[in-house]
């Protein structure tokens, strides 16, 4: 049996937001090699339009530009899909932000600009793409969100804060999408090799160092290698993706034990705000 047979994509349609990069390019270049035809959607067009001619397969992928904090973006690419090919069969509600940094440095900007992206957006790719599922009688939501939707620490109470929203959306929506043939999963990984390792730094805190210790993982997952995961996980209907297993590990523990963790988790913060003081890692 061929790996497209295997994930079932052959000819099914599917919007990527955040496509341009990271997670969402690797989902896309997957998504292509199994045959299915990708609207690979991000901000940046360029990168968008880059990724989109860079994959190989039976599948097909086109860039477009979409903000996703404007629902009339968002539904403008879903009706440019179901246009092209008469359905939408998944949805990765994939582009996402992040900052890192004391809570109390965080400008109200930041806060309404990561809400905007990390959860409006999640919602504007639900409300736009939900509807149609239903009318079709199939068809998968899929979002993306991070451990930081099942765990907490500080120095990301943002992120957390967006993340944990969307698992709540998530877990909360596929209990009524299955009635309608509708799946839904969220993809909760630890630190994932991508741009955004590097990105949303403020004052002293550098990102790469502290999510990986954070999330005790010596080396980011790979997101080709996560995305593969992801289809698989469309492929089973299941409700978590949770990468790597150290990550299962640490999930499971702080369900077992939220009082331990939550202390492991202040001692981390301490130890990173004194090496950011003193300049050192």
């Amino acid at each position: 049996m061929s790996r497209t047979d295997r994930t079932g994509l052959a000819g099914r349609t599917a919007l990527v937001t955040g496509g341009g990069s990271g997670i969402g390019a690797a989902l896309t270049r997957t998504l292509v090699r199994d045959g299915a035809h990708v609207l690979c959607a991000d901000l940046d067009l360029a990168a968008a339009t880059s990724v989109a001619a860079g994959v190989s397969g039976p599948g097909t992928a086109t860039a477009r530009r979409v903000d996703v904090t404007s629902a009339e973006d968002v539904e403008g690419a879903v009706d440019a899909l179901v246009a092209a090919h008469g359905r939408i069969d998944l949805v990765f509600n994939n582009a996402g932000i992040t900052f890192l940094g004391n809570t109390e440095d965080l400008s109200l900007e930041q806060w309404n600009a990561i809400i905007d992206v990390n959860v409006r957006g999640v919602v504007h790719g639900v409300h736009a793409a939900y509807p149609r599922m239903i009318a079709q009688g199939s068809g998968h939501i899929v979002n993306t969100a991070s451990m930081g939707g099942l765990m907490a620490a500080g120095l990301m109470t943002s992120y957390v804060t967006t993340k944990h929203a969307v698992v709540g959306l998530s877990l909360a929506l596929r209990t009524e999408a299955a009635a309608h043939g509708v799946g839904v999963t969220v993809v909760c990984p630890a630190a994932v090799d991508t741009p955004i390792l590097d990105k949303g730094e403020i004052g002293r805190f550098r990102g790469r160092d502290f999510y990986l210790e954070g999330q005790g993982i010596k080396h980011p997952v790979d997101p080709d290698v996560l995305a593969r995961r992801v289809l698989e996980a469309i492929a089973a209907d299941e409700a978590y993706v949770v990468e790597p297993r150290q990550a299962r590990f640490a999930w499971r523990l702080g369900r077992l034990s939220p009082t331990f963790v939550n202390k492991m988790a202040t001692k981390f913060i301490a130890r990173q705000r004194a090496q950011a003081l003193g300049g050192g890692r």
